[in-house]
């Protein structure tokens, strides 16, 4: 394959290849091995999380006026690009061999974004082959057109000395260009989420609202979205033995219905068991990638439970892999959004109904919590705001993901519901995390129209409607007062997160409606 085009010239180019040619490359070039369940197991460097501070966004002309600068979209000057792009050339040139992978992005043919990775590990290649939408053999011949090429050289450094670096680590994106350039870090999550912000970017020019949500559906052709960061069960959640897969983590809802950006799904691996989330732990076989697990060096069964490497461990596989998932990955238009929270105070209730109006204050605010590992330097569970529930990955303002979400609610009369999967009876160290079978519970009985037939009441400080019964979910587990033995203490962290959510929604009263505002704690 010819790769001058990009300014590389180098000796080997294996393009396209089968999950077991590249199990043979990854083995020998980057040292990893094959599990004992038939995966790849691998590890991906220093850097075992997103490293989000690190990435920037190429201020152009064309552009700047769509992108919401500030922490998240960092700006970046056109030279700088070029150096760093010239640095991952003449990067992968030295090396005797490069991996192309080629993959689409989007599941519905009108809305299509072509993806070339390039790249000098087969580990990242695999990743890719997984996480892209992968084309036939016919269309692969006619590969052309690409929309993004991501240019890999992750394994080198970025000079900390160009200007607007921070670090040997930068994660860079061009739009008027469609490249992106990865330097200093070899987490394969980065060129998985560099393609939703890439997504995240041209879908709202097309009137198509980019999520970052899980989906599934049921026999009835019900579908619903899941809303939330990692590490707050989407993929747990909408990986459900009664329902399709559509996807477990990245969205569009179009004029047609929802339809998956992803070919693979990226679960989180650590204390995962074949118990609590069977077609998971099924997916671990081969063509999977395991990332920073630990495992026996004899048996090379896995270990996980075991978070000495990192607490983020990974498995990327296609969504083929999941028994009951759909295939094409597109669905009509919603009948529930499910907002997952990992409230690290321990005072949301586990399941509310929102209105309108609340359903907007709770997508702009985005309220979790970072869980450790998901990004480098969270040790600890901390409570944050993230707008639309995946700031880090908004290109466009906040508000013009949320107007859009707004009206197609409306259009479709979609019931919204709040989840929280984080701790009760008090935060981390006094109160415990909610069981997974309560809230697969809560699920089923969104799912199945029980829980919209519940008694509800209304919350003092937070105005939310929370039920008073729902089958397979203890009674006072739905009241979180009720599971703190301090009642003080449940006062004082109630009250706090309130002040939380009042003092991160200041930043967008100018945009929201009164109503929107008054939907607040």
């Amino acid at each position: 394959m010819d790769l001058s085009s990009y300014g590389l010239h180098v000796s080997e180019v294996v393009h396209n290849a089968t999950p077991a040619r590249l199990y043979e490359y990854a083995i020998v070039d980057h040292h990893a091995v094959i599990a004992a369940s038939g995966a790849l197991a691998t590890r991906s460097g220093d850097k075992t999380g997103r490293s989000p501070k690190d990435k920037r966004i190429v201020d152009h002309p064309d552009s700047t006026g769509s992108i919401w600068w500030g922490d998240v979209n960092i700006r970046l000057t056109e030279r700088s690009f070029a150096i760093n792009r010239q640095r991952a050339v003449d990067y992968l040139n030295t090396r005797s061999r490069l991996f192309v992978c080629d993959g689409f992005a989007g599941w519905a043919p009108q809305y299509q974004v072509r993806v070339r990775v390039i790249a000098e590990s087969a580990y990242h290649a695999l990743f890719m082959h997984n996480m892209l939408i992968r084309p036939t053999a016919a269309e692969a011949r006619s590969f052309d057109k690409i929309d993004l090429v991501i240019l890999n050289a992750g394994s080198f450094p970025a000079n900390p000395y160009t200007s607007e670096m921070t670090s040997k680590t930068s994660i860079d994106v061009s739009f008027e260009d469609g490249e992106m350039v990865i330097l200093g870090t070899q987490y394969a999550g980065e060129m998985k989420k560099g393609v939703f912000t890439v997504m995240n970017y041209l879908m709202p020019k097309q009137g198509v609202l980019s999520m970052h949500c899980s989906a599934n559906e049921g026999n009835q052709g019900d579908v619903s979205l899941f809303f939330g960061l990692s590490g707050t069960g989407k993929t747990t959640l909408s990986t459900d033995p009664q329902r399709k897969l559509i996807g477990d983590d990245e969205h569009c809802w179009s004029d047609e219905g929802i339809f998956n950006i992803e070919g693979g799904c990226y679960a989180k691996a650590i204390h995962l068991s074949s118990e609590n989330e069977p077609e998971i732990y099924q997916a671990i076989r081969f063509g999977a990638v395991l990332e920073n697990v630990v495992y026996d060096s004899g048996t090379h069964v896995v270990n996980y439970d075991d978070a000495s490497v990192t607490e983020n461990t990974r498995v990327a596989y296609p969504i083929e892999f999941i028994e009951r998932s759909k295939l094409p990955c597109i669905g009509g238009h919603p009948k529930n959004i499910i907002f997952l929270t990992c409230d690290a105070f321990g005072v949301l209730p586990p399941v509310s109904r929102l209105n309108p109006a609340q359903a907007m204050y709770h997508f702009i605010s985005g309220y979790t919590a970072k869980v450790a590992g998901t990004e480098m330097g969270v040790a600890e569970p901390t409570a944050t705001f993230s707008a639309c529930f995946g700031a880090a990955f908004l290109v466009w303002h906040p508000t013009k993901y949320a107007e859009m979400l707004a009206e197609k609610i409306q259009r479709h009369g979609v019931r919204v519901w709040l989840v929280n999967t984080g701790w009760t009876g008090g935060g981390p160290g006094m109160g415990q995390r909610m069981n997974l079978k309560h809230t697969r519970a809560i699920i089923d009985a969104i799912h199945d129209g029980s829980l919209e037939q519940a008694s509800f009441q209304t919350d003092p400080r937070f105005q939310l409607a929370v039920p008073q019964q729902c089958a397979g979910v203890p009674s006072e587990l739905l009241w979180p007062e009720n599971t703190w033995e301090d009642k003080q203490g449940y006062a004082i962290a109630s009250t706090r997160l309130a002040d939380l959510f009042r003092q991160n929604f200041q930043q967008y009263q100018t945009a929201a409606s009164p109503d929107v505002i008054a939907a607040g704690p």
